[in-house]
């Protein structure tokens, strides 16, 4: 299955995915995608000999509807919002219905929504004296953080000092969730029953 992934920041959950051993066998990444020129994502994209896009409108960008078509013509079949902050354009959203992820550092529905993303969402949880975080896994809609959840993922937080103590717990879980999914999408064991999503167990 060719996947691409979507990034802004440093990448951590690309080289998780590029690193699961089960995803070596199933999967390809075969384009990363970026809003910022400086991603540092894209160092490790280059490593693995992955083609690199900027979406943007500009030089050396591609819009969103180039974007769309490079993708089809690709034959991606899953798109992974992994770290990526900018709102997915309609025209992305309309091509890939049910085939866009996103993970969020948190446990959704709460701590989501525009802003809500990297340490503030971290700072939110920290403030509110929430004794759990996690990850969760969604699918992709028109707003932040409101399509239908995929999986989630608990952490104990009831012993951090500091929002950054959180960020490295819930990382970790990230890490783990994230590849669970992908894997799940790849071998056809995701489906929708009654308006939720369950991942078939074996």
């Amino acid at each position: 299955m060719n996947i691409a992934i979507f990034v802004s920041g440093r990448g951590s959950n690309l080289k998780a995915i590029l690193n699961d051993p089960d995803l070596k066998e199933i999967i390809k990444v075969i384009a990363v995608v970026s809003d910022k020129f400086d991603c540092k994502a894209f160092e490790i994209a280059h490593e693995f000999g992955i083609e690199t896009y900027i979406i943007g409108d500009g030089d050396n960008k591609i819009n969103a509807e180039q974007l769309t078509k490079k993708l089809l013509d690709l034959n991606v079949s899953l798109i992974v919002l992994a770290g990526y902050l900018k709102l997915i354009p309609d025209v992305l959203i309309k091509s890939f219905v049910n085939r866009m992820i996103n993970i969020h550092p948190a446990l959704l529905p709460s701590f989501g929504g525009k802003g809500m993303y990297g340490i503030n969402v971290h700072k939110a949880v920290f403030e509110s004296s929430a004794k759990v975080s996690g990850a969760t896994v969604h699918l992709v809609d028109s707003s932040y953080d409101t399509g239908k959840i995929i999986a989630q993922q608990c952490v104990d937080i009831s012993d951090v000092a500091s929002p950054e103590e959180i960020a490295e717990r819930v990382l970790k879980i990230e890490h783990q969730i994230l590849p669970e999914v992908i894997k799940a999408f790849a071998l056809n064991k995701i489906k929708i029953v009654s308006n939720r999503i369950e991942i078939i167990k074996e």
